[in-house]
């Protein structure tokens, strides 16, 4: 995904005083889904990227055939923090999309009080690694289709296609928007909030 991001996010600041509460938040997904992208485009500093770039060497290992254009490749984690208001902060961790850097979603999925699934409706089987994964953890956790273009699907044939349980939260999103990747997390924010008051259940 073109790794473009609007000219807000270049804004930096510094972690306020007044923040009372952090919260570890995990995007995970698919290959070349946008998790960079997103930690990229909304993070109010500079963000910590382990991307290199992709060779041929990978080509038998990686299955880049629906995302040619992709030339590199996270291969540890993305970071990047958020502050929502002026109590609260969110620490964002990209996890790598690739099948053979899965055995680190463990170690990035300790702590963590919920996560975001990001979608490529073109790719609806590669998701359901990481929604799988996430209910074995018992991690609370939204999914939002990102925005590729091409033919639209309604979100109702999104969330039977992925057999999402009816109170998981289900949005769309363009990542390379600050706005966008910002309204996502507020949303798994308010739904880790209803849980934690009894107002949800978990999937």
């Amino acid at each position: 995904m073109d790794s473009a991001i609007s000219d807000s996010a270049a804004d930096r600041t510094p972690l306020l005083s007044t923040t009372t509460s952090a919260l570890k938040i995990v995007v995970v997904g698919g290959f070349g889904v946008g998790k960079t992208t997103m930690v990229r485009s909304v993070s109010e500093i500079r963000p910590l990227n382990t991307e290199e770039t992709m060779t041929q060497a990978g080509q038998d290992v990686d299955d880049n055939s629906a995302v040619r254009s992709k030339t590199a490749t996270t291969v540890a984690f993305d970071f990047g923090r958020i502050s929502l208001n002026a109590e609260t902060v969110l620490y964002l961790f990209g996890a790598p999309g690739q099948e053979r850097f899965w055995f680190l979603w463990d170690r990035l999925f300790a702590g963590t009080l919920g996560a975001v699934v990001l979608v490529d409706i073109r790719r609806l089987a590669d998701s359901w690694y990481a929604i799988d994964r996430l209910e074995q953890h018992g991690t609370p956790f939204i999914v939002a289709r990102n925005d590729f273009g091409g033919p639209k699907h309604s979100l109702d044939q999104i969330r039977d296609a992925l057999d999402l349980a009816p109170q998981v939260p289900l949005i769309e999103c363009d990542v390379r928007e600050r706005e966008s990747s910002k309204h996502v997390l507020i949303t798994l924010v308010q739904y880790l909030y209803t849980l934690s008051t009894g107002d949800a259940q978990r999937p």
